[in-house]
């Protein structure tokens, strides 16, 4: 037993973290990250809402915007890009509790590397410790945060942004601890926008990431936070969850031994990450050769925690408001894949939402609860279909693909950039040179230069 509190025993850590101390699988996989965040961020900068919060965040600066010639303050920019990286869910997320680290970690180390003329080693350690603490705080979260109505990407985030731009700055402990107590008081993000489709969930990676900057120079500045935020009585975890004991063992054990990192899982599709195995499925049917039109009823098996998110209400998720709303509708996602073989940004499109083939599928769509579903631990897809002539067919997925269990290759990562590149209308072959550079990054080479990421 250990008198120290969950900060302190966080701060010890990361106060004496190393680069070299790292599994290559970790390293990889975080600037798979870099790839994948950044290209993500290219593709929404002329959406609506990437539109509004390029306006809304004009803090004027040096740091960069992803793909323009925008220069921005550091937090500013962190608030861009975090958001226009999470805004079409395709972002990098985490089995065990879906949180998006890419889309808060990347963005807050990046404009805290151009802020801080940080080398590459400093920056990838902070990008590590961010990833890391990320998703341990996930394991600890498990369901409770998304039951209390919070969003975890938002919550967790800022935590980890102050924990990661602690690390590339190498701040004491104090410093540490006090950044982290700070921290908890920025957190913020609920999940209200499930009822409309808006776009506040998007905005939740970009907030955090600029919360998270702002936590850390608070602590290191000498601005106090309590040494009890997670584990207090009042602390994140009592603010945040169910009231419930929470167990810490997963956020402080085995730090510098067992990587949570290395198990980063990359979406193959362009919408909520448990939706996707059921994309799988229907896919799978499609390629067997049923149409839509021979699908008299649909049963999916689903977990009890996804139900309020993903499945209900059903009038709602059937039929959509918006491309937004689509992408957390179950019904819609499954109809998406099984209509156009795909479920990519093209699928969650205004025209596409409204497309009377994959309505008239959803409209199909029920579900029931799986008591042995093993959601969050592991996402899986399941689809059970009577026909019009009254037989009965069935896919399974085991696993999220692209997740630790199925994991995506490099060359599908790029595969996938260079399809939101060019969705974006920018070429296509931008992909390889920003595979290449966060190569180098994680590697600790050099000094960070981001000017090469704003014209790709």
């Amino acid at each position: 037993m250990t008198d120290a509190t969950v900060s302190d025993q966080l701060a010890d850590w990361i106060a004496g973290f190393e680069l070299a101390s790292v599994p290559q699988t970790s390293v990889q996989a975080c600037a798979d990250t870099i790839l994948d965040t950044v290209c993500l961020t290219i593709a929404a900068l002329e959406t609506d809402y990437g539109k509004s919060v390029r306006t809304a965040f004009a803090d004027p600066g040096t740091a960069t915007v992803w793909g323009t010639a925008e220069g921005r303050a550091p937090e500013a920019a962190a608030a861009i890009n975090g958001t226009c990286g999470h805004g079409e869910d395709y972002d990098n997320t985490f089995e065990g509790c879906p949180v998006h680290s890419g889309v808060v970690i990347i963005p807050a180390l990046l404009a805290a590397a151009e802020r801080h003329g940080l080398s590459a080693e400093d920056t990838a350690r902070g990008i590590i410790v961010g990833i890391e603490v990320m998703c341990r705080l996930g394991l600890v979260a498990d369901k409770a945060v998304h039951k209390a109505g919070f969003h975890p990407t938002a919550v967790l985030g800022t935590m980890s942004a102050a924990a990661g731009i602690a690390a590339a700055l190498r701040m004491d402990r104090t410093g540490i601890r006090n950044a982290l107590g700070v921290a908890g008081s920025m957190a913020s993000g609920i999940i209200e926008y499930l009822a409309d489709g808006t776009s506040t969930k998007r905005l939740h990676a970009g907030w955090a990431a600029q919360s998270g900057m702002r936590a850390a120079a608070l602590g290191r500045a000498g601005f106090t936070g309590p040494a009890t935020v997670f584990e207090g009585s009042h602390g994140f975890f009592y603010a945040f969850s169910t009231p419930r004991a929470t167990e810490f063992a997963p956020l402080v054990d085995d730090l510098g031994s067992r990587w949570e990192s290395s198990r980063l899982a990359f979406k193959p599709f362009a919408c909520g990450t448990m939706t996707q195995p059921y994309v799988d499925c229907a896919i799978d049917l499609a390629r067997r050769g049923i149409q839509p039109e021979q699908v008299r009823s649909i049963t999916c098996e689903v977990g009890e925690g996804t139900v309020h998110r993903l499945w209900e209400p059903q009038s709602l998720k059937q039929r959509p408001p918006t491309p937004y709303a689509a992408k957390f509708s179950g019904q819609y996602c499954l109809a998406a894949g099984w209509v156009w073989g795909d479920a990519g940004l093209a699928q969650f499109t205004e025209t596409s939402v409204r497309d009377p083939r994959a309505l008239a599928l959803a409209a199909k769509v029920s579900f029931v609860v799986d008591p042995a579903n093993e959601y969050p631990s592991n996402y899986t897809g399941h689809i059970r279909a009577e026909l019009m002539d009254g037989s009965v067919v069935e896919s399974r997925s085991p696993c999220l693909r692209g997740g630790a269990r199925a994991p995506l290759t490099r060359d599908e990562i790029l595969t996938k950039a260079r399809a939101n590149l060019a969705f974006a209308g920018r070429d296509p072959a931008a992909a390889t040179k920003i595979a290449a550079w966060a190569d180098s990054l994680m590697a600790g080479r050099g000094v960070v230069d981001v000017t090469g990421l704003r014209l790709c």
